[in-house]
């Protein structure tokens, strides 16, 4: 994982933390405050600053924070609605997945071929996938599938100049099976995936 902390140790400078190192300490209820205070006494020892504006203490499963792309925080499950804390895609996550989507099919890369920006839309989408398996992921995919799905069947109106042509339309068995375009909430089912 890229946004990972990688603690350095020197023989002559002790222990290096890059600048903008993200920290959760989890305990038991009642002892944030204490646990805050001695973070900050840890800290000071390491000649490093806590930045007071970052810094919160969270109560779960009432609160919720992100850390490293995720959500951590209650959730529901779908089939008996009662609630569990977990994780989630965050939706600054999300967003930046949508943001390369949407890059990768606007109106100026319609000089590509479509088998170059399929396969860069798919290398995006597996990394993501990749990245992002942990925990309820099943809403973030379907709506990252419906994202690409839109944006890539606009590029190809524009691309093959279909629009407003009867069978322009492409539909999502063409996209998904003649063009390879990957999807998510088949993450594991078929074929399309084993070959990647």
């Amino acid at each position: 994982m890229k946004r990972e902390c990688h603690v350095r140790f020197c023989e002559s400078g002790g222990v290096r933390l890059p600048s903008a190192t993200r920290l959760v300490i989890l305990c038991h209820r009642g002892k944030a405050a204490e646990a805050l205070t001695r973070l900050r006494e840890l800290m000071g020892k390491l000649k490093l600053t806590v930045n007071e504006e970052k810094t919160r203490i969270c109560s779960l499963p009432a609160g919720h924070f992100d850390f490293l792309g995720y959500t951590f925080g209650r959730l529901y499950s779908p089939r008996t609605g009662s609630s569990y804390v977990g994780c989630r895609p965050s939706k600054k996550s999300i967003r930046r997945a949508v943001e390369k989507v949407h890059a990768l099919t606007a109106r100026n890369m319609t000089w590509q071929e479509t088998t170059d920006v399929v396969a860069k839309l798919n290398r995006v989408l597996r990394g993501w996938a990749n990245y992002f398996k942990v925990g309820t992921v099943r809403p973030a995919y379907r709506a990252l599938d419906n994202y690409t799905a839109v944006r890539l069947r606009r590029w190809l109106r524009r691309q093959y100049k279909t629009r407003g042509r009867r069978g322009g339309t492409y539909p999502l068995s063409h996209l998904y099976g003649y063009f390879g375009l990957v999807r998510l909430t088949q993450l594991g089912r078929g074929p399309s995936w084993v070959k990647a």
